[in-house]
Order: structure tokens, then sequence, then C-alpha cells
């Protein structure tokens, strides 16, 4: 069978390391790694943290044996800025579900909104949208959503260590007045940011919905490193994709500790190394004296072992 003839040069695939993509609106996560991939000319290419097609912002995609390094950014705090609609609920408790409440929202002091907001500041349990990517009997809830089921998740222990109200303006909804709160909120990975606007909503008594949603950070990674897809494309074709190396996606990810020749050696082994006085205990990064990462460490206990080698002995 005749195959069709490439159009052009193959890209050279990309290096090892990190791209921070600034999501646009409406494209899901895994198109951004479709996308990726194509660019990258590789595969091996995933993501630190699903986004709504509705949100825009940093996501994080791994390339290559960076990939490796997902499972850790996941965990990392997430910065946002949204716009919380207080007296529309939705089904989806953002602007893509159905409305399924109006509710004159006129008469929300700023003192009441200040309330419900503290409310939900700090350790809290939250209770997701039924709507979200969490697997219930081995399925994704929301995808029994719209098989007509009804489903109900169980609360989570979440932190919210900013929840910040900028602005508020007045609105009308099918008549009614409803009032759009714009907000900062920082929080743990698993936090979802509809839910909050949910809550809210929900604690005035007017129900309350997302209507804009933005990630400007995922731990030490913000919109300042971030591309757009317009500018990851627009890189000479020639040339493999730019990315962030994995010495220095490590050190933006965790603390580092720097290694002698002897300690390289033997922590591309397998072996422990001793412990460093005054090292926090957890995940470290560990780069040998040509900067280059070797491994990603446990430093827990009288001895430092290594959880993930990047340079294993040859």
């Amino acid at each position: 069978m005749n195959r069709p003839t490439p159009t052009g040069p193959r890209r050279p695939t990309a290096a090892d390391g990190l791209v921070v993509v600034d999501k646009p609106q409406g494209w899901t996560s895994h198109d951004v790694v479709a996308r990726t991939r194509r660019l990258a000319a590789t595969r091996k290419v995933g993501h630190a943290g699903t986004l709504d097609p509705m949100a825009t912002g940093v996501l994080v995609l791994g390339v290559g044996r960076a990939t490796k390094l997902l499972t850790y950014v996941v965990g990392a705090d997430k910065e946002y800025t949204a716009t919380v609609r207080l007296g529309v609920a939705t089904t989806t408790d953002d602007a893509e579900g159905e409305v399924v409440a109006v509710r004159d929202a006129s008469g929300i002091s700023d003192a009441a909104l200040d309330a419900a907001v503290a409310a939900l500041t700090g350790p809290i349990l939250q209770v997701p949208s039924s709507v979200s990517a969490i697997k219930v009997a081995g399925e994704r809830a929301y995808a029994r959503v719209r098989a007509g089921e009804q489903v109900e998740l169980a609360a989570r222990p979440v932190t919210v260590s900013r929840f910040d109200v900028h602005a508020r303006r007045s609105v009308v909804v099918e008549g009614t007045a409803a009032l759009d709160v714009d907000v900062t909120v920082v929080c743990s990975s698993g936090t979802y940011v509809r839910a909050l606007a949910r809550d809210v909503g929900a604690a005035l008594g007017v129900g309350g919905h997302l209507t804009a949603l933005r990630r400007t950070r995922v731990g030490g990674f913000g919109l300042d490193v971030a591309r757009t897809l317009e500018e990851l494309a627009a890189e000479p074709e020639d040339a493999p994709l730019a990315v962030l190396a994995l010495a220095d996606a490590a050190r933006a990810t965790f603390p580092v500790r720097e290694l002698t020749e002897a300690e390289v050696r033997a922590v591309s082994y397998g072996q422990s190394l001793a412990p460093v006085a005054g090292a926090p205990d957890g995940t470290v990064a560990a780069v040998a004296p040509d900067g280059t990462l070797v491994a990603l460490v446990e430093e827990r206990g009288p001895r430092v072992r290594p959880v993930l080698v990047f340079a294993p002995a040859s």
C-alpha cells in the first residue's frame, strides 16, 4: 500500500524537560498534550493537572523523562484568578452548565460576602462538583452524570490558603440582579475553584457559579515562564522544541542537594547517602557538580534514599 509522502522534514525530537503552556480557552488539557506531542516530535508527553476547557492559564507538561516529575508537580499548590457569579446556580457549578436557579443577589453586603469567603479559607472539607473527573466505581463522575445518574461525592480535606475578593459588579441575568465577584485563590492540589463558587453562593442563600477561571501558577511555575501554543508552533521547525531542562525543572520544584562526584556514582547505582545536617525532610533534587539532575532522593531518617534516578550507572 502506498503511504503518503511527508510534506516536510520531521522536527527533531525535543530533549527531556518541561514545557509550561498558557492554555487557551476552549481547549481540553488532552488537546494541548496532543498538539505538544506533534511539536515535540514524541508521544511521551503528559500534563500535571487538568484544566477545564473553559479555563485558561498554566498547564505544566512533561516531555520524555520529565514525565516522571509530573507526579510531584501535580501535588504542588496552585494559584488562580476567577470570577464568581452570585445569584445564579448551574448544573456544573460553572458557565458551561445549564442554569437551574436565579435569585436576587442585590442585597448581599460586603460584610456578608467577606464572611462567606473567610469561612472557606484555611483547611476545609470540600465536596467536589458532581461533574468532576473523580472516579466513582471505576468511572469518571462527569460520565455518570451525563448518563443521567445522580452522583454524590464525599467531602475531601483541602486547604485554601488565600481567598481574596478584589472587585464586585452588579449584572442582570434573566431580569434579576446578580453579582459578579473577582477573586484570587491559592489552594492545595485537589481543590475545585468552581466548588468554592458554589459554596459561597450557597452560604449567601443565592447560589453561585464560576464564569471565568485562569490558573496563574502551579508550584514554582507561573505565567512568566508560560508560552502560548502559537509561540510554541512558531519555533524553527529544524530545531527541537525548547524545553525547561530537567535540572532547572527540578530546582523550581524541590529543594536541591549538590552532590560530590563520589555521591553521584553512589546514587546512580541506587545507593543511599548520608544525611546532611539541617536538610529538610521530604523529596530533594540531587544535582551533579556539572549541574545535571542525577536523581530525586528522600531526605528522611538516618539515610537518604534515591526514589527516582535519572542518571543510572551504565
